[in-house]
């Protein structure tokens, strides 16, 4: 065999994932590309962001996926999330503010799913009233979401609050709604790959999900640094 021969035999079983990936999972059905890219705030990573809400049902429906997605990432790609805001009427800007305090404090990781939980399984934080199906009134509020965490760590609630009110949360939060205007999302739970490809309506099922979100990173996988 030819030096030619042997190192396109070499290439090929490493190339193999990402030429399928080009036959099946085609721009504009499967993902969408990020005009202009979003820059990502990992050095070094691959990122893949979740746009959720904890005010949605459908992200905490969504936590197995998550998990999912996580465990088939490669050492090169991080995942991260951001939270949106845009239906006030069901209190997505408070649970954004808790979350990137929370965030802030260390606290976020560690909670994230007693947080879903909270709010759709034990009712320690009640959005949705059982009966009528609408939201409760009055929302919870981030003195609420403040004691969700005050009892799960060392924070305060009085210490959590001060925090929230912080100029850097403020900061957080604007930037938080700009990532999710800039990624073009519109609905949650959604998916963006390295700030540059939004995942598409013509996905079918959570296995084309998790597998074109695998192929995407490893078309980023070049524009590491080494």
């Amino acid at each position: 065999m030819d030096r030619r021969s042997l190192l396109l035999g070499l290439l090929t079983p490493a190339l193999a994932p990402l030429a399928q990936g080009q036959m099946l999972w085609q721009e504009g059905t499967h993902f969408d590309r990020i005009t202009p890219p979003v820059p990502t705030s990992t050095p070094g990573k691959v990122e893949v962001t979740e746009v959720f809400s904890y005010g949605c049902p459908y992200c905490y429906s969504a936590l197995p996926l998550a998990d999912r997605i996580k465990a088939r990432l490669p050492a090169y790609a991080e995942m991260n999330y951001v939270h949106a805001s845009f239906i006030p009427a069901e209190g997505w800007p408070m649970f954004q503010r808790a979350y990137v305090t929370a965030k802030a404090l260390g606290l976020a990781e560690a909670h994230h799913k007693a947080m879903f939980e909270a709010i759709w399984e034990t009712g320690e934080l009640p959005l949705i009233d059982p009966q009528t199906r609408r939201p409760v009134q009055p929302l919870p509020t981030i003195a609420d979401a403040a004691k969700f965490y005050a009892k799960r760590s060392k924070t305060s609630v009085e210490d959590f609050l001060a925090r929230s009110r912080q100029a850097d949360i403020d900061e957080a939060v604007r930037q938080q709604d700009a990532l999710v205007r800039a990624y073009g999302v519109s609905g949650t739970p959604s998916f963006v790959v390295n700030g540059k490809y939004r995942l598409g309506k013509g996905i079918r099922t959570s296995d084309e999900m998790v597998n074109v979100i695998v192929y995407l990173v490893g078309l980023e996988k070049s524009t590491l640094r080494s």
